[in-house]
């Protein structure tokens, strides 16, 4: 019986990229079903009935949600490029990397670039701090997985690429050259890698699809 592996996703989503990247990454193929998040599929409903989100990775009939569980299962299930490392001590580190970006770095970065007007600059201050724990950490490494791409650099994936979208969409720039060189040169490298670069959306495209959805600061950012 052939192996059948399914993935819902959406094509603006750092988190449903994420999943594209691992797959290609680790040469799997796949069938892939676009979901509009704004009337999303019976399917999608079924296979995620918790949270009702993108991505869902359905393999041989079983379906995994949260991009950092799936990255996970797809290492775990299927040999080739390694997503994390074999030492227990650093496959931690990665996660609570890959925790600190998403839980930490994510929701202040929006309010950064689009909150209240009245919090911008403290929330534009405290941004710059969360990077700076980056620019720390990838330190003079290629990637933050060392010599390959790996679990946190995925997950980075939003500060990589995202991030540039985000900031001419909102008219906020966080991440500059000058304060943060290292975590920069990481953007550029990791942009340009192979298995990164084609599952990259279209940038014209995202950003038209962002300025639509959130508009820019001068332009009642707060909605």
């Amino acid at each position: 019986m052939a192996e059948e592996v399914l993935l819902f996703g959406a094509w603006g989503s750092p988190f449903s990229r994420r999943v594209e990247m691992a797959l290609k990454l680790k040469g799997i193929q796949y069938k892939y079903f676009e979901e509009d998040i704004t009337n999303k599929s019976p399917t999608l409903l079924k296979y995620n009935p918790i949270h009702k989100k993108i991505p869902v990775l359905v393999h041989n009939g079983k379906p995994i949600a949260e991009s950092q569980v799936i990255l996970e299962y797809i290492d775990e299930t299927w040999k080739g490029h390694p997503i994390f490392p074999k030492d227990p001590y650093e496959r931690a580190n990665a996660r609570f990397w890959a925790k600190f970006i998403d839980e930490k770095c994510l929701p202040v970065i929006h309010n950064a670039l689009w909150g209240e007007e009245k919090q911008h600059e403290n929330a534009v201050k405290e941004a710059c701090e969360l990077l700076k724990h980056l620019e720390d950490e990838i330190g003079e490494k290629k990637y933050f997985g060392g010599e390959a791409i790996g679990f946190v650099d995925i997950v980075a994936n939003i500060i990589g690429f995202w991030l540039g979208i985000f900031e001419e969409t909102s008219g906020t720039k966080l991440l500059t050259r000058v304060e943060f060189p290292k975590l920069s040169n990481w953007a550029d490298v990791f942009v340009s890698s192979s298995g990164i670069k084609e599952n990259l959306p279209p940038k014209d495209k995202l950003i038209a699809y962002l300025r639509t959805r959130f508009g820019t600061r001068s332009t009642d950012a707060s909605k």
